[in-house]
């Protein structure tokens, strides 16, 4: 694996957990992608055939000198230039939470995905709602921001996800919730920060 790849890993313990869910040589789509580092880790650890989904032009220029195949693309925009169930699986690492039409985006992961893999910062952690009834917008790892800069949007719970996948007749397979690289099995609103998840459209439907 290359030493840049396996760097990254290490200071991201979902990547691993991703690619347990992932069959080797399947086709991944990573949406919002950044520098590209998780669809690397994935390919040399996997073989996998990996596609990026980037907007910002920085980040487009990594990828391409990482080798990875990005294409230029609003994920608001929806995912038009992709057909109908095309890829195994497709990946939104950490961006569910900068979105606005949230809806919308796990609609289309599972319009050209046969499944959907996602990690977000769990806002009902407990270090969070500290912060909160001290008066203060939380500010932690996950969520590294001040109020007044930050890119998110429409932070959630992980009672609050799966309400919504419940709502949008979406099925959970897989659950891992951790804390600074544990697996949180206990009270894992409370006690996880990063909650990762793979699931699937609940019933048959035909595009």
């Amino acid at each position: 694996m290359s030493t840049k790849f396996a760097q990254a890993a290490e200071n991201r313990h979902d990547f691993a957990l991703i690619a347990k869910w992932i069959q080797p040589r399947s086709k991944v789509l990573d949406l919002g992608c950044g520098d590209g580092a998780l669809l690397g880790y994935l390919r040399d650890k996997l073989e996998i055939k990996a596609y990026g989904v980037e907007n910002d032009d920085a980040n487009l220029l990594d990828c391409i000198s990482n080798g990875i195949s990005v294409i230029q693309m609003d994920l608001e925009a929806g995912l038009a230039g992709f057909d109908s169930l095309s890829f195994d699986y497709v990946i939104l690492s950490q961006t569910l939470q900068a979105m606005v039409n949230t809806e919308g985006v796990l609609r289309e992961m599972l319009r050209v995905g046969k499944q959907g893999i996602i990690t977000f910062p769990n806002f009902g952690y407990w270090r969070h709602r500290i912060q909160l009834m001290a008066g203060h917008m939380p500010v932690s790892d996950r969520l590294p921001h001040q109020w007044y800069n930050t890119p998110n949007l429409h932070l959630c719970t992980i009672d609050d996800f799966e309400s919504l996948c419940d709502k949008m007749g979406i099925r959970i397979t897989d659950r891992i919730v951790i804390n600074e690289g544990t697996t949180v099995g206990f009270m894992p609103n409370l006690l996880g920060s990063l909650a990762i998840y793979r699931f699937e459209q609940a019933w048959p439907i035909t595009y």
